[in-house]
């Protein structure tokens, strides 16, 4: 080995720091070795930029499920309303039927005290009557209570569309940030599938579909239920009401029908009563027409000087026969008791023929009072026939 002129620490401190040297230029190396491996790239700005974008894009995406969601639940609402609606206005006009089939009944039971006192007995027909207003108020108290659960329904319902219109427009703030989120919502709707609309995504407070939301869609969902449910009572209420007044109508019509058929018969037997009293009438005056003669026979002339001497009680064949004691005749008495008891039959006679004009008289009344109680009945018949359409306004009906 070569000697050194320099001394040995000189040397020592340069192999040192060469040592040194090498050591960090391989530590250097290392470094960055490691550097390229683990160091973000120059891109790494716009690479965040991508990641956030992509999260953004992702997130308005759901969102803008969720928006197809609440507002096909908004549409499900709305469209619930409307058939809400025409239900309850069906349930209105079955309640203005129920009133107006209350006005003619009222009306029937007015018109029928209309009849004269003999007629004004109470019958079958008053009984219908009566029955019928007792059903009507019956089902107008629960086409009442149906309408009552209606307009209660409307309001649940109209709240659940505030409060899916409310949820809504909170969505639809982060769709502003999507120029054509909001105009892309139908085409995003038409290309979800029936599964995925069906299968709810997973809640998350701080994920588009929020426990708001899907409150909000539940309630909606039940409240249409429980719509659809209320629609059907409705209908079946609507249905029922309208099959049970249409035979309580009939039924009063074929019961006030009936009693114009019998009041008709009854005058038709009275007529005959009274064509029979009429002709026992002139019997009547014919044979005290010819009991008043016979009575007259009896009596005998006016004047005795017009007797003929077969007519007197001293005639010669008499006189010769009460020569004898004990011999008086009764034919004085007889005649005398006669006369008495033509008098007495003509007087019963005139009796039986007051008795028999008292009779007709009352029968021709009764007479009259079925035909007038008849014409009653038909014109209620009538008036209820006329109004059974009911179309017609309240307070200007005939």
């Amino acid at each position: 080995m070569e000697a050194t002129i320099g001394p040995d620490a000189w040397k020592k401190s340069t192999i040192s720091n060469i040592k040194l040297a090498s050591v960090v230029v391989q530590r250097s190396d290392k470094f960055n070795d490691l550097g390229r491996q683990l160091d973000p790239l120059p891109s790494l700005r716009d690479h965040c930029m991508q990641n956030s974008n992509a999260q953004i894009h992702a997130y308005v995406r759901e969102t803008s499920s969720v928006v197809v969601k609440l507002r096909d639940s908004l549409l499900e609402v709305d469209e619930e309303i409307k058939s809400l609606l025409r239900s309850k206005e069906n349930l209105e006009k079955a309640l203005e039927h129920i009133r107006k089939d209350i006005i003619i009944n009222e009306q029937s039971h007015l018109r029928r005290k209309a009849k004269p006192p003999r007629e004004m007995a109470l019958d079958g027909g008053d009984d219908l009557i009566s029955a019928e207003r007792k059903h009507l108020l019956k089902l107008k108290r629960v086409l009442e209570a149906q309408l009552r659960s209606v307009q209660k329904q409307l309001q649940v319902l109209d709240n659940s569309r505030k409060r899916l219109k409310a949820v809504l427009q909170e969505r639809q703030r982060v769709l502003e940030l999507k120029s054509e989120s909001v105009a892309s919502a139908g085409r995003i709707s038409a290309r979800l599938s029936v599964r995925d609309r069906a299968k709810s995504p997973e809640v998350n407070p701080l994920g588009p579909y929020t426990p708001e939301v899907a409150q909000s869609i539940q309630l909606a969902s039940d409240a249409i239920k429980q719509s659809h449910v209320l629609r059907a009572q409705v209908a079946d209420a609507i249905d029922e009401t309208a099959k049970l007044q249409k035979q309580a109508h009939k039924s009063v019509n074929d019961g006030l029908t009936k009693k114009v058929g019998e009041s008709m018969t009854m005058k038709q037997h009275l007529q005959m009563a009274c064509g029979e009293n009429r002709m026992a009438i002139h019997r009547g005056h014919r044979w005290h027409y010819a009991t008043d003669v016979a009575r007259g026979y009896t009596m005998g002339p006016v004047s005795s000087n017009d007797l003929t001497t077969r007519e007197r009680l001293d005639r010669p064949i008499v006189k010769v026969y009460q020569r004898h004691p004990g011999t008086q005749l009764p034919e004085a008495q007889e005649i005398i008791e006669g006369t008495h008891g033509l008098q007495d039959s003509l007087d019963a006679i005139g009796r039986n023929i007051g008795m028999l004009r008292l009779t007709k008289a009352r029968v021709k009344a009764d007479i009259k009072d079925k035909g007038a109680a008849a014409r009653v009945d038909s014109s209620v018949v009538r008036y209820r026939r006329r109004n059974a359409n009911h179309r017609w306004v309240v307070g200007g009906f005939a």
